[in-house]
This record gives structure tokens, sequence and C-alpha cells, in this order.
């Protein structure tokens, strides 16, 4: 009787097996996981509040410590991508009529920004030619005009390949009263980031990009003084969800009995904890240089193609994603559907400001390797040989 009063038939698609194709991620995110990060994350569940799930939080917790350079006690995964982190830092240290300012030099600077003005704060944003780091002298500017409680920027902004030099910005932030919010999503664990010593208030990263984890958990820290501005609120935090004092409790970090928060995706953690393990194991210097050293061979194999780097000044280009100008005469979807196509490689063209305008690879934690820079720069001299648009 009740099947009768079924109206929609089973998808043909669910009745098939599942087919993924095998591709080489050299996109700037996601990359390709490893069988160990694949095998951790393909174990059996286990409750989210069994006493094995939260010693793994627990290794997450010693293992962004070390990635991040802190000691901070309230260090967590947020249970969503780096978009989900960000949103968290600035939920939680912002209240309506606060004073935010935002350094705009790509996209994430841009969706901070948005963020920050759905919350209701009086967000101000520094903008800058994308492709170029942003100077002290931009900073100081801001803090004196527009005395903000908390200053935004990207350490690696993935949008244009720019690695921001943070040295001197958070004692530069302390002294006009302001906390210290950075995105290392694209840069954690490439390129060298001391929270602690920089004075870094509040830090995240996200699980995909050089953990090699899948999508879906995003470490983040906050320190002792944006513990204590998220104590002081007058108000609570508009998302239960990501309600830091919650979280807090669940992950550990309050000393408190550990309470019930949200049903936790746990084999995301049993992944992050192995790509904590791996950099870990392989130690964040020798991580760092690996990136660098990779970063270089691909900078130069691009010049050699005649091919022109987005970002110009060396120290200023983030190790794990490179842009590179679309070369003239040239479609850029072209190139990367060549590439997907005949080579099986993902590179994506630009993002945010810098739509249109390049082609960026990503070279990040197991697929940054000599290997695949080579790979990538014989497929590139392939598109360019065959991609050409014909004049007219």
């Amino acid at each position: 009787m009740a099947t009768s009063l079924l109206r929609v038939p089973p998808p043909q698609g669910l009745l098939r097996p599942l087919a993924v194709p095998e591709r080489l991620l050299l996109g700037p995110g996601p990359s390709n996981v490893p069988p160990r990060i694949l095998a951790a994350g393909g174990r059996q569940l286990l409750g989210h509040m069994h006493p094995e799930v939260l010693q793994v939080m627990d290794e997450i917790k010693a293992g962004i410590q070390y990635a991040f350079q802190t000691q901070n006690r309230l260090t967590l995964a947020i249970s969503g991508t780096g978009h989900c982190a960000m949103e968290a830092a600035l939920l939680n240290l912002l209240e309506h009529g606060d004073t935010v300012l935002v350094a705009v030099n790509g996209m994430w600077g841009q969706r901070a920004a948005d963020i920050a003005r759905r919350l209701g704060t009086l967000g101000t944003a520094g903008q800058h030619r994308p492709g170029d780091s942003h100077l002290p002298l931009c900073f100081m500017q801001g803090l004196v005009q527009h005395k903000p409680s908390v200053l935004f920027i990207t350490h690696g902004e993935s949008s244009t390949g720019v690695l921001q030099p943070l040295e001197g910005l958070g004692k530069l932030c302390h002294r006009h009263g302001c906390l210290l919010l950075v995105d290392a999503v694209a840069s954690l664990g490439g390129a060298p980031i001391f929270m602690d010593q920089q004075e870094i208030d509040v830090l995240y990263s996200g699980s995909q990009k050089v953990l090699n984890a899948p999508p879906g958990s995003a470490p983040i820290s906050f320190s002792k003084e944006a513990r204590e501005k998220m104590l002081r609120r007058k108000t609570k935090p508009p998302s239960f969800y990501l309600d830091m004092g919650w979280l807090a409790n669940y992950w550990g970090c309050d000393g408190e009995p550990r309470r019930y928060h949200h049903t936790a995706p746990i084999n995301s953690f049993f992944s992050l904890r192995e790509g904590l393990a791996m950099l870990a194991e392989l130690g964040l210097e020798s991580s760092w240089e690996r990136h660098r050293a990779n970063c270089a061979q691909l900078c130069k194999g691009l010049r050699d193609l005649g091919l022109e780097l987005f970002v110009k000044e060396e120290k200023a280009r983030l190790p794990t994603i490179t842009a590179v100008r679309v070369p003239e005469g040239y479609d850029w979807k072209d190139i990367i559907a060549f590439l997907m196509d005949n080579h099986a490689i993902e590179i994506t063209g630009g993002l945010g400001p810098s739509v249109g305008k390049v082609l960026r690879i990503g070279l990040m934690g197991c697929n940054s390797t000599s290997d695949n820079v080579d790979r990538v720069l014989r497929a590139l001299r392939d598109a360019l040989g065959c991609c050409r648009r014909s004049r007219l």
C-alpha cells in the first residue's frame, strides 16, 4: 500500500558504483591525500565522547601547538573548513559596534570584510594592489585613524600567491590596543610562522593543504589576550555552533569536565591527527625548506617557459601556491582544461581580484616534490604548444 504512494524513483546515479578519477591536485587546494591519512580516515567510528576520541583530540591540540609554535591553552580544531574558522574567529572576537581593520590584498581579505559587516561591526578595509604585500606604514595609518579592536590579515594569500611578512606586526597592534588575527590556511607548514614570538592573538588554518587531510577541520588558537576579550563580551556570540566557550570545554581547554556540544566529525579528526603527525615527523624546518626549494624550482621552470610570475619580489612569494600571469594569446580556461584532459593534472585560474589574470599552481605537503614540479612543467609546455589562439 505504502509503495503506491512513492512518486520519486531511486536515482539511477546512486544505483551505480561510485567512480572517482585519479588526478594530481596541483591547484590551491585541496591536496592529494596520502595513503596513511586515507587509512586513518577510513577507520571505524567511535563515539564523540569516547575516551579514545578525546585522546585523539588532545593529540591534535598538541600537534596544532607545534605547527603554530604556540603554548596557548585555547587551541583546538573547528568542525568545518578554513572559512568556518575565519567566521568563528571574527564572531567570537567582535561585538556589534566594534571596529575591525581588514587588510585586503586578495580574496580572503574581501571575505573577512564581508563577514565583519554581517556581524554589524564597523569594518574598515585597507586596500592594496593584488600581488603586493602590505607595508608597515599602511597598518600604522589604519591603527591610528580607526582605532580597531582587531586587525585581520592573510599570511598566505592564495588568490594572488602573496606571502605577507608578519614581523613586528603583533607588537605594533598591541601598542595600539588591537588584537592581531591571522589567516594561515594556505601557508601553515609551508612557510615559517611563530604565533607566540610574532605576538599573533588568533591564528587559524585548514586541514586540506599542507597537512594533506580531507577538508572539514580547521586548526585554530587564541592567545591569553584574545581569551580575555571574549570573556569580556556583553553579549553571547551569535552562533551557538561556533561559540568558543562551548568548544573550549569540549576540547578540554578550560579545565572543566568535558561536555557534549556537537557530534564531531570523528573520521576527519583521525585524518587531521595523522596529517599533524606526518608534519611533526618531518619537522617544521624541513617542511619549510622543502616547500621553498620546490617553489624556487617551479618559478625557474616557469620563467624558462617564457611565463611571467605574478608576484615580483621573491621574498613575497607564497611557497605553497605560485601565481603566473596568463600569457598573451591564450585563454586560461583552455590551459586548465588541457592539463586536466591530457595529463590528469589540476591547476586553477585566478580567484577574486586575480580572476582572468593568472594561473595558480599549488605544491603543498606531500604534493610538494621535485618530480611533481617536473611533471607540471612538462604539461604546461605541452599546453602552450597546443592552446595558443589562432590570430584572425
